[in-house]
């Protein structure tokens, strides 16, 4: 989702922020380095965490735009204006916010970026980052014909417990959290305050979870549909997806479910979805061939037959028969024309 490849590490600014009764210490310079060894190692360490995530979000707030903080810094940030005295200020938010909450004593870098790439295009951003921990490592030294070594604490391949990359994008920022508590409330709500975005990106995750809640809990409940039928439901869903470049409602519905019955069905759920989990999508959108790998891995194409068994549908349904013999006992009975 998040290209890093090309982007520039313009600069970055580090403090060190810990709960209340221990001392913050906040920078007033930030760091520019542009070696190729050097712009690599912190393209790793502030990009590549955000390489496989295919949710979006944007910045809100219960009452107006206006009052989300950390929206108004990146607007500042994205304006020029000095990154020191900006990431100072998302420092002090940070501290603002956890005030009530226990939180760990880290280190926040604050990045801007340029050249970020997201859909294709490249954008310029701001980065979030806050390291509860440090990796241990050893740093060997050669000097005066001498090799010594030291055991050293520091920054290198693991992952930020928290961060937030603000991309630049037109008509509404694009927003990535990460969060190591999943769902910590002084960070998702009250430091960045974020939802959702209504895009294609979202729009594809929205749909494949709806499909794979309509085939695995209400279609079972509407009518007797076999395991193996349902498996074969998921798989031509996945394969719809990876097939178009573009969705469509009502031609997914018909080539996907194909029967009348199961289309209105299908069609009652997704509008009752909706309105249960707050979610908004298009009839028509385009295809997030991102989303769709990562919501693929979740579609389960395996048939589990009491203990003894477990049969991989991946093709054509036809190839694979359900009966019951004389003596009440079910069975599956499989075409195939090779093996290996």
């Amino acid at each position: 989702m998040v290209n890093g490849k090309a982007a520039v590490v313009e600069e970055f600014a580090l403090h060190r922020v810990g709960p209340e009764g221990t001392e913050s210490v906040f920078s007033d310079y930030t760091a520019v380095l542009k070696g190729d060894e050097e712009q690599d190692f912190l393209r790793k360490l502030f990009l590549k965490p955000f390489a496989s995530m295919a949710e979006t979000s944007e910045f809100t707030h219960p009452v107006s735009l206006e009052y989300n903080v950390l929206h108004g810094l990146c607007a500042d940030i994205e304006a020029g204006k000095d990154l020191v005295g900006c990431s100072r200020a998302i420092a002090k938010h940070l501290l603002d916010v956890s005030r009530h909450h226990t939180i760990k004593a880290g280190d926040l870098f604050v990045a801007r970026f340029s050249g970020v790439e997201l859909g294709g295009a490249p954008y310029q951003a701001v980065g979030m980052y806050k390291y509860d921990d440090k990796e241990v490592f050893i740093e060997s030294r050669v000097a005066d014909g001498t090799i010594g070594m030291q055991l050293c604490r520091g920054l290198g391949s693991s992952k930020p417990n928290k961060a937030c990359l603000v991309v630049f994008t037109l008509g509404g920022y694009t927003v990535f959290v990460i969060d190591d508590n999943a769902n910590t409330e002084y960070w998702q709500k009250d430091f960045v305050g974020h939802k959702p975005k209504q895009d294609h990106v979202n729009s594809t995750n929205s749909v494949l979870e709806l499909t794979r809640s309509f085939i695995t809990e209400q279609l079972p409940q509407d009518m007797s549909i076999a395991r193996a039928d349902q498996i074969d439901l998921l798989n031509r869903s996945v394969q719809y997806f990876k097939e178009n470049q573009e969705f469509n409602r009502t031609s997914f519905a018909k080539e996907v479910f194909q029967e009348e019955e199961v289309i209105e069905s299908f069609q009652r759920f997704g509008q009752q979805y909706k309105n249960d989990r707050d979610v908004q999508f298009n009839d028509i959108f385009e295809i997030s061939a991102h989303a769709v790998k990562k919501q693929a891995r979740v579609f389960k194409s395996v048939l589990k037959l009491d203990k003894n068994f477990h049969i991989y549908i991946h093709g054509d349904r036809d190839k694979i028969e359900h009966g019951v013999d004389e003596k009440g006992r079910k069975f599956y009975k499989i075409y195939y024309e090779q093996e290996s």
